[in-house]
């Protein structure tokens, strides 16, 4: 499985952290490169970007907040971005909304940080009506 991750400026120490420890899988790095300071919705966009054209299987971005990215993320087309805190929000966004991104705070203890990202791997689509006809609905909307 391929994960890309994204981050900016202040999601860079974070994103390293996640670079080095999600060795069972994968790991495509789409920037930042630095701590230097970077417009987030550069590097959302590009994480974006391979989502759609299927270069990852699924992707974690970083930012101070986490918001940010997945504002920007959210914007495009067949990318489904949760803003996670927990591991319970992680395993749900993936089960329940089929998510392929999640979008997560540098501010996060590294063993949650890590946590949170293996559990949002590790987790799969439900496949019940009711969520196949809800993450329908949301397709209609970004088709409007």
């Amino acid at each position: 499985m391929k994960i890309g991750l994204a981050s900016d400026h202040r999601g860079y120490r974070a994103k390293n952290f996640l670079k080095d420890s999600l060795y069972d899988y994968e790991v495509i790095d789409y920037g930042t490169d630095s701590e230097d300071s970077v417009d987030f919705p550069v590097y959302a966009k590009k994480l974006g970007t391979a989502i759609k054209r299927g270069e990852v299987d699924l992707g974690v971005a970083i930012c101070g907040t986490g918001i940010g990215m997945s504002i920007a993320l959210n914007k495009m087309k067949g990318v489904y971005c949760a803003k996670v805190s927990t591991v319970s929000e992680a395993m749900l966004c993936k089960s329940h909304n089929d998510a392929n991104v999640i979008a997560v705070s540098e501010d996060l203890n590294e063993d949650l940080m890590l946590e949170i990202a293996h559990k949002f791997i590790e987790t799969p689509f439900s496949n019940i009506n009711k969520y196949i006809r809800r993450n329908d609905m949301i397709k209609e909307i970004e088709n409007d």
